[in-house]
């Protein structure tokens, strides 16, 4: 991309409409991470066994094994600003329980699986719904800049703002962080609804008189054909859910990591986690920038390579400071990559089979997720330090073999199209 075409993509403001989603997005992602904090800190007062704590970030994980393609399914045929506000409803309902279990003495660590498992299904449709809807509210050369805006809001308001937040409120009273998660979600919900009529363009393009919306949609099985003849993207996706499973391996126990292996008090686990999210900030806003200045393959090559470095430190090394600044430059990494990415498969993937495609990925990249943070927790019974020794090798390792593949990602861009926003709400 030229230096001119840089400063003007720079110059172009993001629609009124993709305002609404990031502000909807800001909300959920408040309450995200509330509860992802609360939750494993709430499993220590139940239990100290690492694999059953690993498998709760698992159990994290299921839903999209279980419900990631029919959520794509359903995505690709209702209004999704409707399926965006049903979710976080249904995981406002499930944070009132855990509330209740909590404060009725009643709690179980099974019980708590299941929670995360309901907050987990009401995630498939939220992040698939908001990842499917900004193609339809951007140009396609503002995706990589919304997905780097998109996912910059979600590393402050987690890391900066929620997780330190749930860290001193679980301090205070347990139940807390689980009200607040729930309020989140509730508020996300609402917001949703203000998203512009182009949110829901997928199922709109098909939905001709007499019928004829079964005929304009894509079918499933022509989605499936679709991500397999496309020799590109079927390898990537082969290559980042392996990849996305040895990094789940490594950081399955990392609660237990940070307080029993470098005693920080459980207060704060949120701080150190701010501290771990300076990393993912920096790389998220430079995402954009960097691939317009050095390429898109190269970034992804080289952020690949520095997630995977990064994790493998924090396995090595006896000292906190260290480890932690280690774990923020694997998660420098991990913000740089998803952000090109993020546009590569929006770009490359038509938008009224969207909804499916991301379903499908997220189901093999993320349904292997649950397996890889099971066995992380077991060996991590041996220490807790190896599975990131473990799941850094494995990335660095992945990336060195699949450089052309990551090089070649520039190339794979379809031409710039614009997108249409609809001026309903």
């Amino acid at each position: 991309m030229s230096t001119a075409t840089a400063q003007k993509v720079a110059r172009t403001p993001m629609s009124a409409g993709f305002n609404r989603l990031w502000t909807a997005a800001i909300a959920s992602n408040l309450a995200d991470g509330i509860g992802r904090t609360a939750v494993p800190l709430i499993a220590t007062t139940l239990t100290r066994d690492p694999a059953l704590i690993a498998g709760l970030s698992a159990v994290t994980f299921l839903p999209w094994l279980l419900f990631g393609i029919p959520a794509g399914m359903l995505l690709d045929r209702v209004d999704r600003r409707i399926a965006m506000a049903v979710a976080n409803s249904l995981r406002f309902a499930v944070a009132a329980l855990l509330a209740v279990l909590i404060s009725t003495d009643a709690l179980t660590i099974w019980l708590l699986y299941g929670c995360v498992l309901l907050f987990g299904l009401g995630e498939t449709v939220f992040d698939n719904a908001t990842t499917t809807v900004v193609p339809s509210l951007v140009t396609r050369d503002q995706l990589d800049r919304a997905n780097g805006r998109m996912q910059s809001a979600e590393i402050v308001v987690q890391n900066f703002i929620a997780t330190p937040i749930a860290g001193f409120l679980f301090a205070a009273a347990i139940v807390l962080p689980v009200w607040l998660t729930g309020g989140g979600f509730l508020i996300a919900g609402l917001l949703a609804l203000t998203i512009p009529a182009a949110a829901a363009s997928a199922y709109r393009k098909g939905a001709a008189v007499d019928g004829e919306a079964a005929q304009d949609r894509p079918t499933f099985r022509a989605v499936v054909s679709f991500l397999v003849h496309h020799r590109f993207l079927r390898t990537m996706i082969i290559l980042t859910s392996i990849t996305a499973s040895a990094l789940a391996f490594a950081q399955g126990s990392v609660v237990l990591l940070l307080l029993q292996t470098f005693s920080v008090p459980a207060a704060l686990i949120g701080v150190v986690t701010a501290a771990v999210g300076v990393g993912a900030l920096v790389g998220a806003l430079i995402s954009s920038r960097l691939v317009e200045r050095f390429g898109r393959g190269r970034v992804m090559f080289c952020s690949m390579l520095v997630s995977g470095a990064g994790v493998l430190c924090v396995g090595v090394t006896g000292n906190v400071v260290f480890a932690i600044s280690s774990y923020a430059v694997g998660a420098f990494g991990v913000a740089v990559w998803n952000v090109p990415w993020g546009a590569l498969r929006q770009a490359i993937v038509p938008n009224d089979m969207l909804g499916r495609a991301m379903g499908i990925v997220r189901t093999i990249g993320w349904g292997l997720t649950p397996i890889a943070t099971v066995l992380g927790g077991f060996v991590a019974r041996i220490d807790l330090r190896l599975p990131f020794v473990i799941g850094g090798i494995v990335v660095v390792a992945l990336t060195l073999i699949a450089v052309r593949l990551l090089l070649s990602a520039g190339t794979h861009v379809p031409a710039t199209e614009t997108a249409t926003e609809g001026t309903g709400s």
